[in-house]
């Protein structure tokens, strides 16, 4: 099933985050749990883990951009998500 990652929503005062590193490249493989990425928020740095065994089909949001939570960063193709 191919489907949009959006940035989460960490905590509840989040409003938007800054992409600071991808870890998997466009046709890259994971599995669940794998780290996808890394976000940047006022009050952490955080992981972003695949929430499937899937592959990463394309980057929508680059490095250093920032988005609201609820933003499509990327797709994926993978087992039974929706995330």
């Amino acid at each position: 099933m191919k489907a949009a990652l959006k940035l989460p929503r960490i905590s509840m005062n989040m409003e938007e985050g800054t992409i600071t590193a991808w870890r998997k490249q466009p046709g890259d493989a994971f599995t669940r749990g794998e780290i996808l990425y890394d976000i940047e928020t006022e009050k952490a740095t955080l992981e972003v883990e695949a929430p499937c065994d899937g592959r990463l089909i394309e980057i929508l949001v680059p490095v250093g951009e920032t988005v609201e939570v609820g933003a499509e960063v990327c797709r994926i193709e993978g087992e039974g998500t929706t995330r």
